[in-house]
């Protein structure tokens, strides 16, 4: 049986990578979330006026890897103590945000973030709110690195 859990930290597709390359990951979406639009397409999200986040929905094997182990990853993947922003990305678009599925994994996010609060010498801008609709990213964002021959899309 696996399980839901969505993030947002900037650009998408390195994100996708690092999840997707994280034992009992089973798979990652890119997408959009936390909007107000139906059916976002990349050109809207990026014109930053759908309320969307650019994220990843991950599935995953709680009996492989933890809901808050993945939240522990999440926090070494982007700054998250940059505001609508991650490197040269700047918009809502690109903004730091968990978006939980259950009053459990509300719970997980909180600790962790808490523990990552402590390590880090600014305060954390990532906002923990409900999940929404999901929107899937057009085809060729899915996988992206993989598919151009990249390992990351890091600086």
């Amino acid at each position: 049986m696996t399980e839901t859990a969505t993030f947002a930290a900037g650009c998408f597709w390195g994100v996708e990578v690092d999840f997707r390359n994280t034992p009992g990951v089973t798979d990652v979406k890119v997408g959009y979330t936390g909007g107000h639009v139906d059916e976002p397409d990349y050109k809207t999200v990026c014109s930053g006026t759908t309320g969307h986040a650019e994220a990843v929905e991950v599935t995953f094997d709680p009996s492989e890897v933890s809901y808050g182990e993945l939240v522990d990853r999440f926090w070494s993947m982007h700054d998250p103590t940059q505001v609508n922003r991650q490197g040269w990305d700047v918009g809502t678009q690109y903004r730091s945000a968990i978006f939980i599925h259950s009053p459990e994994q509300a719970e997980a996010a909180a600790e962790s973030k808490a523990r990552a609060q402590a390590q880090l010498g600014r305060p954390i801008a990532t906002e923990i709110t409900p999940a929404s609709t999901f929107w899937p990213a057009e085809e060729y964002h899915q996988q992206y690195l993989v598919k151009n021959g990249r390992a990351t899309c890091r600086i």
